[in-house]
């Protein structure tokens, strides 16, 4: 299989960047998307030229540390797909594809299409955490919740964190990751206990970072490689309006 690339280039993050095309062959079906782009640095390593600089870590779509946009959807083409898991069986020989960065305000670039996310480590810094002691591993958990808490809990813990929500919006937002970390705890007896605090420093945090305002779009769940609905983001709301209103 032969592709043309169109990959954005950029030397630092004081660099205005580019669109640089590359033609590269010998990607078969089988590859993964990162694995196609590695035969590309190979190429360009051959060539003595500079590798594209991108993010990765276990390749098995857990980690979320994979963020690129693909055609100008973030994580390519494949519902509920990361882009480490997006196979090159989803493209035919004589493509052109373009590749970028994720793009928002809080994403800075810093490399090729490496970005900047510790934005969403300073958001649970603030506050996606419980305090509670949960004991030792024989007796973690001893008090009783129901198995609707329980998957909903574990449906919004899916999240990787990995931006795909703020790369689609089109207002860079960030509600749909700090919702899925509000409802995540909000669903469990232990996460009770700083409920009103979580979310007031989360949602606060998030706006010092830069993040756009939600408005109802439904990209953010449509990209989410996980899946999360953005019915958290209505918890999150309404959790974040009691607390204004009732926290001291």
């Amino acid at each position: 299989m032969k592709l043309t690339l169109h990959i954005w280039r950029q030397k630092n993050a004081r660099d205005k960047g580019r669109m640089v095309t590359y033609q590269v062959g010998g990607i078969v079906e089988d590859m993964s998307f990162l694995e196609m782009l590695d035969v590309l640095n190979e190429q360009l390593i051959t060539n003595n030229e500079e590798p594209v600089a991108f993010d990765h870590d276990c390749r098995e779509g857990i980690c979320g540390a994979c963020a690129l946009t693909v055609n100008g959807i973030p994580h390519g083409p494949e519902k509920e797909t990361t882009i480490c898991q997006l196979h090159m069986r989803h493209f035919k020989d004589g493509d052109t594809i373009y590749i970028e960065p994720f793009r928002a305000r809080a994403f800075p670039v810093i490399k090729d299409l490496v970005v900047d996310r510790s934005a969403f480590d300073r958001i649970m810094a603030a506050g996606g955490f419980v305090s509670a002691n949960t004991g030792g591993v024989p007796d973690a958990n001893a008090i009783p919740i129901s198995k609707f808490n329980a998957d909903k809990a574990m449906d919004f813990a899916a999240c990787i964190g990995c931006g795909a929500c703020v790369a689609s919006c089109k207002n860079a937002s960030a509600m749909l990751f700090v919702a899925a970390k509000v409802s995540q705890y909000a669903y469990l007896p232990q996460g009770q206990a700083e409920r009103k605090r979580r979310v007031l420093r989360m949602v606060a945090q998030m706006d010092k970072e830069g993040f756009g305002g939600c408005t109802n779009q439904y990209e953010c769940e449509a990209v989410c490689p996980k899946g999360i609905s953005v019915a958290g983001i209505a918890l999150m709301n309404r959790d974040f309006l009691k607390a204004s209103l009732t926290e001291e």
